[in-house]
């Protein structure tokens, strides 16, 4: 176990007993490109995790070690600044985030590593963050809610990481209950659980293995559309302060006044926000067949009216859809790369992964990765 190991390299490191904390990443099952829309997303943690093995050490000096990187990196609590590592910023933006609140944070020796692909939109930065948010408030007796962790974690990659992220990651990854999925309200931070125990079907996410370079210009494109629209639409409708307000017969009364891409951006999120709220009325009918339907059309708007999707993304979620081994397929995330997330057929499993695996060699010569995952606790102590 992943656990046993980093204790095993921190009592070897630091001669000592740890804390050891446990922080999960995250899959979205609906509700994408919503967040920023102040909509509703439904998302889950998963069975990969940030573990961080941490102690005190009474002085101003921190001590901490990438089991997985084989780096180390050593800071002063209270003189630090950002690292061209990269890794170490998520962990000294949490700290900075401590002493802005006033909550004193003195020196530690830490070990970590995880499970979390990166690069797959399983949010391992935002795991990470939570991570040692919930190990500081536990070390030096803060006492953070849940609440308190994730605002802080997401603001320490807001600021000093300069990811300007939504909320969605680091909530899920706190918040999350073994099979349980949650719907999230992204304006008022109010959410339910929903049961979503899967015995005839799995989680499997096809990981497309590219990153297109407009992911990060083209998110910021997109917001600026929808912003678009709700000016459009705000001066007929004065409660109309985002997307989640609107409706579609708003937006066909006054098309004509949309520049076309606009009004397919606006079409798609309306749509998706009344899906996730679909989707929470089927699953309280255990209806999966239903849920898994709106999946594909979530992928079908993500691709064709919000156009984030890429060549290999359509490929992986068009093959699912036409291989009758899945009864939910689609993009995952903010787009042109990462995973697709499947529910897929229990007695299909290995078959759909080999399938799949073929297909993506064959007809566009990329080696696809796969992982199964299942819906696990939040962020907590081992």
């Amino acid at each position: 176990m992943l656990s046993v190991e980093i204790k095993k390299k921190f009592t070897s490191a630091f001669n000592k007993n740890p804390l050891i904390v446990r922080s999960p990443g995250r899959i979205n099952l609906i509700g994408e490109h919503t967040d920023y829309n102040q909509g509703y997303v439904m998302p889950a943690a998963i069975d990969k995790e940030i573990i961080c093995a941490i102690s005190a050490n009474y002085s101003s000096k921190c001590h901490v070690i990438s089991y997985d990187l084989k780096q180390s990196f050593d800071f002063d609590v209270d003189n630090f600044r950002s690292s061209d590592k990269g890794w170490p910023n998520y962990i000294m933006g949490v700290i900075e985030q401590f002493q802005q609140r006033n909550l004193e944070i003195k020196g530690f020796d830490c070990v970590f590593g995880g499970d979390i692909p990166l690069g797959a939109g399983l949010s391992s930065s935002a795991a990470m963050e939570c991570a040692f948010a919930f190990a500081l408030s536990t070390l030096f007796e803060h006492k953070l809610s849940k609440l308190e962790i994730v605002q802080l974690s997401q603001a320490a990659e807001n600021e000093f990481v300069g990811v300007k992220c939504g909320i969605m990651d680091q909530f899920a990854s706190v918040f999350g209950r073994v099979d349980q999925i949650f719907r999230l309200d992204c304006k008022t931070l109010e959410h339910e659980y929903f049961n979503f125990v899967l015995t005839d079907y799995r989680i499997v996410l096809c990981d497309t293995q590219v990153k297109h370079s407009l992911a990060s210009s083209e998110y910021n494109t997109r917001r600026n559309e929808c912003e678009t629209g709700v000016m459009i639409l705000k001066k007929y409708y004065r409660d109309v302060e985002s997307l989640r307000d609107a409706k579609l017969e708003m937006l066909e009364e006054h098309r004509g006044e949309f520049d076309p891409i606009v009004y397919k951006r606006c079409k798609y999120v309306i749509e998706e926000i009344a899906r996730v709220l679909q989707c929470s009325e089927m699953l309280k009918k255990g209806d999966l067949l239903g849920f898994g339907k709106n999946m594909f059309l979530t992928h079908q708007g993500l691709s064709k009216d919000y156009q984030v999707s890429c060549k290999e993304l359509d490929f992986l979620a068009e093959k699912a859809m036409a291989s009758g081994m899945v009864i939910g397929a689609r993009m995952m995330g903010g787009g042109f790369g990462g995973c697709t997330i499947n529910l897929v057929k229990i007695d299909k499993l290995d078959e759909f992964v080999t399938t799949m695996t073929e297909a993506y060699r064959q007809d566009l010569g990329l080696e696809l990765k796969t992982y199964k995952v299942k819906i696990e606790n939040g962020t907590g102590k081992i």
